[in-house]
């Protein structure tokens, strides 16, 4: 809606002056015909002036039309720079885009690659999991084999113990009974033997024991250490949670500025379309009032052809000394042919304006009066004067 608007107005504006050309055409045709009564009637130079006047009216409602075309130019060029900056924007998130695009895609692959890294610490979690617990039932399978030899070395000890009570008996028994000491020095070095073989069994049985208490040590470290890892993946899984929520806002904020960059495409070329729509509505208006300018002049140097000075003007007619007063700067076509009416045709003249010639030349002027102060005309004319007569004032 707000950028209906301004198309409204400017399609009022352009229609108040299609109308207005459209009048100034018919007018123009309407003088024109007069202009060509003009030469069969006994009453031409009356005319003349009433067709002098249509031409500055013509030339007034001209200088409307002229001002509002600049005004419209100026309406043309205000929303040039609007549709060049609005283009300047759809570039801009053209590049927010691509940057969000290429940001996204990065984002992407950064989570690929967090998943794949969860998936492999996942396995390498399981696999440890399953090494822990496989470790474990060995261990504890171990310990079980330990506690059950420490039993049986205990046991052995217990009957080595015997073995030495029942000995010390028989040695008593022998002393008693035989009275050998060879005998029994024989029997208690074999007795001795079995027994270095039962400690050194024994110091066997506690090395491995000690073994196995550093192994359940060691065992017990890496099940920690699972644990921390565990723990990690955990932080790890919430983290990667979070990069998925924050890629779904990338990606709904991608969206929205897709949405508004395809808006402000939309509007620039609509902008684009109605300033060339209107640039050439302009040329066809300066077309037109160029033609309009053209037929004036040649109607009004036909009326004058043909028309008949009457003795009243006499005064008026061109002296000896004439200049082409279109070299001042400011006087055109239609300056001097003002100026030739009221019996002004030299340099010299202007030079010598005083106020009344002033107020007599702008008064004639009407909408242009001004102009000779405006322009200089006076020292203007004293230069060209001064150049084309070598006169000095």
């Amino acid at each position: 809606m707000g950028g209906s608007i301004p198309q409204i107005a400017l399609y009022v504006v352009f229609a108040g002056v299609f109308g207005a050309v459209t009048g100034w055409l018919i007018r123009g045709a309407t003088s024109k015909r007069r202009i060509g009564q003009l030469t069969g009637n006994a009453n031409e130079q009356t005319r003349l002036d009433e067709v002098t006047r249509q031409r500055d009216q013509f030339a007034a409602e001209y200088s409307k039309l002229r001002s509002t075309a600049e005004s419209l130019q100026a309406a043309v060029a205000k929303g040039r720079i609007e549709l060049e900056s609005t283009v300047e924007k759809a570039k801009l998130l053209a590049k927010n885009v691509l940057t969000l695009r290429a940001e996204r895609e990065d984002t992407k692959i950064k989570v690929s690659t967090i998943q794949n890294a969860l998936v492999l610490v996942n396995k390498q979690t399981v696999a440890l999991q399953t090494e822990f617990v496989k470790a474990g039932e060995f261990y504890k399978g171990e310990l079980v084999k330990s506690f059950e030899k420490r039993k049986v070395l205990e046991e052995k000890l217990e009957g080595a113990r015997n073995e030495q009570e029942s000995f010390t008996d028989l040695l008593e028994s022998s002393f008693s009974e035989h009275g050998s000491a060879d005998k029994m020095i024989a029997a208690t070095k074999i007795r001795l033997v079995r027994l270095d073989v039962l400690e050194r069994n024994f110091e066997k049985l506690e090395a491995e024991n000690a073994q196995l208490s550093d192994e359940a040590t060691r065992t017990k470290q890496e099940y920690e250490a699972l644990q921390r890892d565990v723990e990690e993946l955990e932080e790890l899984r919430i983290h990667n949670q979070q990069l998925v929520h924050c890629v779904e806002s990338l990606e709904s904020s991608r969206k929205q500025h897709e949405d508004d960059a395809e808006r402000f495409r939309d509007s620039a070329e609509q902008s684009e379309q109605l300033s060339e729509t209107l640039r050439l509505k302009l040329n066809d208006i300066e077309q037109n009032f160029a033609d309009i300018e053209k037929q004036q002049h040649q109607a009004l140097k036909d009326a004058r052809k043909t028309s008949v000075v009457p003795a009243s003007s006499a005064e008026n007619s061109p002296p000896n000394e004439v200049d082409d007063l279109q070299e001042i700067v400011g006087v055109g076509k239609v300056f001097e042919q003002a100026l030739n009416e009221l019996g002004i045709f030299s340099f010299r003249q202007i030079a010598e304006f005083n106020v009344g010639d002033m107020a007599r030349v702008n008064k004639e002027l009407k909408e242009f009066k001004g102009r000779i102060e405006q322009d200089d005309w006076i020292g203007q004319a004293k230069e060209l004067h001064l150049r084309k007569y070598s006169e000095t004032e």
